[in-house]
């Protein structure tokens, strides 16, 4: 039985629609991204190594200290629990977007290892993304990296995950500009400018000399490409759907089918 369900795709693709949809059909728990309690993602996290710790003042140790989760080397803090400056200090610190590769990774690896072992006999999840995009966006958006060691990373999360018999649905979408542009009145021009800055003026971004919308729109055009590359690679089981939104009915009806059928 699959008792991990991974719904991916690219932004504006229906993955969190479609991700509670599978839950609550399959009476699974559901998080989605940005819930801020993710079991198997440092969402809005920060580490602050040990030897890191000399920055802060004394008061600001004793409150990192309170509120963290004490690693071999370091301290796991969740920013949702600061303001201020000292979060703006923490924020410097943030797992995504700050620490080196060679810091994150080891770190985002064993977050999944503690979610597999704390996981009950027949408990059923539901994810939105984590297991393609959010490492997409890490290891080709913001560090450049090539499909071979962004596979490679995604790859060991498989590994760690293979106990609970993964099964992946990935959203493919032919007409992203549009899905785009239909988002922006709903997420509004803030929320644009900051996913364009974030794929156009990372490491890929500056690399391929990326730029405005049409610079974004290649980026995603990329990262789908890799993704579904990736996928078929993978020693998982998955299904790729194309344009699910052109009927949405048909497109939920197909994914309850098909896991009832490899469940």
């Amino acid at each position: 039985m699959h008792r991990l369900i991974i719904v991916e795709g690219l932004p504006c693709s229906g993955k969190s629609t479609t991700s509670k949809y599978i839950a609550d059909s399959i009476g699974a728990k559901f998080y989605d991204e940005g819930s801020g309690n993710h079991p198997a993602d440092y969402e809005f996290h920060s580490f602050i190594k040990i030897k890191e710790l000399c920055s802060f003042s004394p008061e600001e140790q004793v409150l990192i200290k309170q509120n963290a989760v004490s690693k071999a080397d370091g301290y796991i803090i969740s920013l949702s629990l600061f303001s201020g400056e000292l979060f703006d200090k923490l924020l410097q610190h943030k797992i995504y977007d700050f620490l080196r590769w060679e810091t994150e990774s080891p770190i985002m690896l064993d977050k999944w290892k503690e979610f597999i072992s704390a996981v009950k006999p027949n408990e059923r999840y539901v994810f939105n993304c984590v297991l393609l995009q959010n490492p997409m966006c890490e290891t080709m958006m913001r560090f450049g990296f090539d499909i071979q060691k962004s596979s490679e990373y995604i790859n060991s999360i498989c590994e760690i995950i293979r106990p609970l018999d993964p099964f992946i649905v990935y959203l493919h979408n032919d007409n992203i500009r549009d899905s785009i542009e239909n988002t922006v009145s709903e997420r509004g021009t803030d929320w644009l400018n900051s996913v364009i800055d974030y794929h156009c003026n990372g490491a890929y971004g500056k690399a391929e000399k990326l730029i405005g919308l049409d610079g974004y729109i290649k980026a995603l055009e990329e990262r789908q490409r890799r993704e579904t590359e990736i996928l078929r690679g993978l020693n998982v089981q998955y299904m790729i759907i194309n344009n699910p939104n052109e009927n949405w009915n048909k497109t939920y009806s197909r994914i309850i089918q098909e896991l009832n059928t490899t469940t």
